[in-house]
């Protein structure tokens, strides 16, 4: 494990902000369940053994650099058998709107790996997720390198460093939710209502994260994205 800071006051601002991200986090969770981020009492193991050997860890840099770590309760995730690939998929979005309060940064390297090392660390902050009383999954950063809460002028230099990682843009027309059952009706033929009217901007997103909206267009028969907007935060996070 990497050397960590370890002042009291650095550890204050870690952990408020991890409580921050932790209640973004459950809002974002494409989980069937309500989560309800709660804080750990005492040396309590956040979550059992083979969801913290299973858990979805990665690094974001930023003001600083953090090891993070999500693990999930096995009836939260895609089917084990569809690959780490699709696990990583699934929280991906959510864990990178999380990260809103540690300001701009990318999250990059997820992937299924042993977080037990990462929830026990003494420095890591490290939020349990309940299902009802049942505590069903955890959120941890631990972090690496920098101070929490410094200034970003180091920022841009951080980021240059991953220049050549690739990220996901992904263009979204619209959005809305189904129950199960209605799912498992579809069929070829059927139409899915959106919750935005015909001519309406597109949302682009990176790596899961609004960035600006744009109109559909066709070039040379595949589909485009003409930007017609950035959105604000992402201007001033680039």
């Amino acid at each position: 494990m990497t050397d960590t800071f370890a002042t009291a006051a650095d550890q204050a601002v870690l952990s408020e902000q991890v409580r921050a991200a932790a209640a973004l986090l459950v809002q974002q969770l494409p989980t069937v369940a309500r989560l309800t981020p709660s804080p750990l009492e005492g040396a309590t193991a956040p979550v059992d053994e083979w969801s913290a050997e299973h858990a979805v860890v990665g690094t974001f840099v930023g003001q600083g650099s953090y090891r993070v770590a999500l693990a999930l309760a096995p009836e939260l995730l895609p089917t084990a058998g569809e690959g780490a690939a699709v696990t990583v998929d699934y929280v991906r979005g959510a864990l990178e709107q999380a990260m809103a309060p540690f300001g701009a940064g990318v999250l990059t390297g997820l992937g299924v790996d042993d977080g037990r090392e990462l929830f026990a660390a003494p420095d890591a902050a490290v939020v349990r997720l309940d299902d009802g009383a049942t505590p069903a999954g955890a959120f941890g950063v631990l972090q690496t390198s920098g101070r929490a809460g410094a200034g970003g002028g180091d920022v841009l230099e951080r980021l240059g460093r991953l220049a050549g990682v690739e990220m996901d843009l992904t263009v979204q027309i619209g959005r809305t939710r189904l129950l199960v059952r209605d799912v498992l009706d579809l069929e070829a033929g059927s139409i899915i209502e959106l919750d935005r009217s015909a001519g309406a901007p597109a949302d682009i997103l990176l790596n899961g994260r609004l960035i600006a909206r744009g109109e559909v267009v066709v070039v040379d028969q595949d589909y485009a994205v003409r930007v017609t907007s950035i959105v604000e935060a992402a201007s001033r996070a680039l």
